[in-house]
């Protein structure tokens, strides 16, 4: 059976978390700490050019069971391994150093200590995971990691006075770029630590504001499927950066900021100045922001029904289209499971997140998403499929 089930609450990933800190290091963690993935609803590759997004956390956590050591190492362990520990020197910490999913706590502890979060006092951490967010599927695994850690690593730092929200999802984010070496915007470490039950977040990039909507879709008899192609994606070896950097490329030569600062009465002179190939992407930024704030307008109206949800799945299919078509991020699968969506009855369906892979959702109404499940299981039988819920941002659990 590869439609999900619910493993959305976080006490029992915490647990598993608590219990794995017990048998690799022998002694009771001093709490636990846990931060959700995310779902972008709409807004993608819109973030890094200072644009908006819509974001909502979902109830797939990562969850850290964590304790303060003394002699300088930082060791950390995975449920989604063979349990084995790794051990880093605190004073050994720098970008890439070690490979793999450790780097990514590595990383964090790096931009705490260089940030003056952590006290030069600070004797290093045991650190065990367990996550139910899935790994490489666009749902921000990697930003559940670096703020979950983050917490933790505050917290038992006794300095959690000096780490407030806003600046552990910037620190989160500036470990991702650097350290693990991933040009990602800021949409993922803020939905990770923001998120809100029952709602969407509508974040200004540039200037950070964060409104949050509520987005209830059972009072309208919606959901919001996730399908997790199975096709797994990387960030720092897909073609994410390249696109970021033609996106910079463009503003430099159209002489704004970012592309944010672009209107689609702008994209005839971008076409004249820019090669086909970039005019498109700035096309797909613009375009994007403002179906951004149509969505936006269309929940400040009230529920998802009759013509606002028309077009709010427009809205969701117009972004797949244009990140096929004009950004060229999307793949053989996901078009697969949108398309097919699409036939069986969404109102909506879109890929979510940076693209090459990953996850697309549909927007359907309940009663039609037993039918939309069972037409993309045929059509992709080793998607994953699961309802997104709104759910709570980064917290401590015990």
């Amino acid at each position: 059976m590869n439609t999900a089930g619910t493993v959305g609450t976080v006490g029992p990933i915490a647990a598993e978390a608590a219990r794995l800190f017990e048998s690799a290091y022998g002694r009771t963690a001093g709490g636990v700490w846990a931060a959700p993935g995310r779902v972008n609803v709409i807004g993608e590759h819109t973030d890094y050019n200072e644009g908006f997004v819509l974001p909502m956390a979902i109830d797939r956590y990562t969850a850290v069971a964590a304790a303060p050591r003394t002699d300088g190492l930082l060791c950390v362990v995975s449920a989604a391994g063979d349990h084995r520990v790794t051990e880093i020197a605190l004073s050994d910490l720098a970008p890439r150093v070690p490979h793999g999913w450790p780097a990514y706590p590595a990383g964090v502890a790096w931009a705490l200590r260089g940030a003056g979060v952590l006290p030069s006092r600070f004797g290093g951490a045991d650190l065990a995971f367990a996550s139910t967010v899935p790994i490489g599927a666009g749902l921000s695994s990697s930003a559940a990691l670096e703020c979950s850690t983050g917490m933790a690593l505050a917290a038992i730092a006794d300095a959690e006075v000096r780490l407030s929200p806003a600046e552990l999802a910037r620190l989160s984010q500036y470990a991702e770029n650097v350290y693990a070496g991933v040009p990602c915007g800021p949409l993922d470490q803020l939905s990770s630590v923001f998120g809100a039950e029952g709602g969407v977040l509508f974040i200004d990039t540039r200037s950070l504001e964060i409104a949050v909507h509520p987005f209830d879709l059972a009072v309208a008899e919606l959901t919001l499927l996730v399908i997790d192609t199975g096709v797994s994606h990387d960030l720092g070896e897909s073609g994410y950066p390249a696109r970021r950097a033609s996106c910079e490329k463009a503003a430099a030569v159209l002489g704004v900021q970012a592309l944010r600062d672009l209107t689609t009465a702008d994209l005839d002179r971008a076409a004249a100045q820019l090669d086909e190939t970039t005019a498109r992407r700035v096309r797909h930024v613009v375009t994007e922001n403002e179906r951004v704030e149509r969505f936006v307008s269309l929940l400040k109206l009230g529920e998802l029904t009759g013509p606002r949800l028309n077009a709010a799945g427009e809205l969701l299919t117009a972004s797949h289209a244009s990140l096929r078509d004009d950004f060229e991020v999307s793949c053989d699968e996901l078009d697969v499971v949108v398309d097919t969506a699409l036939r069986a009855g969404a109102h909506g369906a879109r890929m979510t997140g940076g693209g090459f892979g990953g996850s697309a959702i549909a927007l359907v109404s309940l009663d039609r998403a037993e039918r939309v499940t069972a037409s993309v299981l045929d059509a992709l039988p080793e998607a994953e499929i699961f309802q997104a819920v709104p759910a709570r941002g980064a917290h401590r659990v015990a």
